[in-house]
């Protein structure tokens, strides 16, 4: 399987982008699609809906979806799932019922789950020890920049009426013979003849990590995502922020978290898992505290810039750290777990942050949020050692890992 040439990087690279235009594409649309529908009962809260729904669909159909790709291979899912994601993707272009369009997004969120699993997966089936670092720190990066460009598209299709944003979902059939064309099926044998990294131990069955990785992403997921949901609130209250502010500082986030993200395979031949995690949530945390003091603009922005620095490193290491201690017949699922615990920790973060917002203000949201992420940074970098040998142990005649 020759994984070496730009087509198979690109096409993967260009997949795994998709996942992040799911909600955020016609962010910008929905004032006017409010408008539209607004003779329609409960029309605010609809139309709200159309934006998180796919998410909640993901949460659903994540563990369905890498039982299926263990057991009938990746590409068989793959390029049904990207057209089904532009054909409902697309639905708000040509349907003219809310009650469709809300149907159409569930079945988006359905695909989302197809595509981010198998992309993460394959990437996983192709790569080992190093080159898999470097390539998950890529397609992180990859995803962070498709989010800068396809809002940014979305916002400008916006200007001309509430559908236009719609056609960007239609993306995925382009890559569709590329995916025919650079993709191979990856087999049980494959994984064995690629030369393990001295730092990995033999893929087993993970046991106990799966529950602290899945546990880890869904309170990674939560707190991080009160900077899209909650940092305009929070500027417009502190300084009169408008959306183009608001919007340019949580893209400072993004940009700065693609920084490390593509640093990460270098970062990860120095440092083990557990110690990233210390400084990704120590990043994260020192990054709150600073947007939690909000006396300035330029204070915020240095807070949202730390705390990308942090987030960018979390996923490649999760992916990476899930994926070199399972064995590639049951990776599909263990992936599909991971994404399930991503976007339920989405779908959660408005319920899990609204009333401390409601009862203590935005400041405290924000200053209890680092003191945890610091508080956990600390216990992974002093139980580092515990951690691994409860999650994962080893004969007394096994040297453990002092990487890890």
């Amino acid at each position: 399987m020759n994984t070496d040439n730009f087509s198979t990087k690109a096409t993967l690279l260009l997949i795994s982008s998709l996942t992040v235009m799911a909600g955020a594409t016609i962010a910008p649309a929905l004032p006017s699609m409010q408008n539209y529908f607004s003779e329609v009962e409960h029309a605010g809260f609809l139309i709200r809906l159309v934006l998180t729904l796919p998410a909640l669909f993901i949460v659903l159909a994540g563990p369905f979806v890498g039982w299926f790709l263990d057991q009938n291979g990746r590409l068989k899912l793959l390029i049904p799932a990207m057209v089904i994601y532009a054909l409902a993707g697309s639905s708000g272009l040509y349907l003219d019922s809310l009650g469709t369009i809300l149907a159409g997004r569930a079945l988006l969120g359905v695909a989302v789950a197809g595509i981010m699993t198998s992309a993460t997966t394959l990437v996983a089936d192709y790569y080992e020890g190093p080159e898999r670092s470097q390539f998950m720190g890529w397609q992180a990066a990859f995803m962070s920049f498709g989010g800068v460009v396809f809002l940014t598209a979305g916002g400008g299709l916006a200007e001309l009426g509430w559908r236009w944003p719609f056609t960007i979902y239609l993306f995925p059939l382009l890559l569709v013979p590329l995916v025919t064309f650079s993709l191979t099926e990856p087999t049980q044998s494959d994984e064995s003849s690629y030369p393990r990294d001295e730092d990995e131990s033999p893929a087993g069955k993970p046991g106990r990590l799966l529950p602290l990785i899945y546990g880890i992403a869904f309170l990674g997921m939560v707190i991080f995502y009160f900077i899209p949901l909650q940092v305009p609130f929070y500027l417009e209250t502190l300084l009169g922020a408008g959306p183009t502010i608001s919007g340019m500082a949580i893209a400072v986030s993004t940009l700065f978290g693609m920084v490390t993200s593509l640093t990460y395979g270098r970062i990860r031949d120095r440092i083990g898992y557990l110690s990233i995690l210390g400084l990704n949530f120590g990043l994260m945390g020192t990054g709150y505290l600073f947007i939690g003091m909000g006396s300035s603009y330029l204070i915020v922005l240095t807070g949202l810039a730390i705390c990308g620095l942090g987030m960018g490193l979390m996923f490649p290491n999760l992916n990476v750290w899930l994926t070199s201690e399972t064995p590639i017949a049951l990776r599909g699922r263990a992936v599909g777990g991971l994404t399930t615990a991503v976007f339920l920790g989405q779908f959660i973060s408005p319920i899990a942050g609204q009333p401390v917002v409601t009862g203590l203000g935005l400041s405290t949201l924000f200053w209890g949020a680092g003191m945890l992420l610091l508080s956990l940074a600390l216990l992974f970098i002093l139980l580092r050692r515990s951690i691994l040998a409860f999650t994962n142990p080893v004969p007394t005649t096994v040297p453990m890992d002092t990487r890890m």
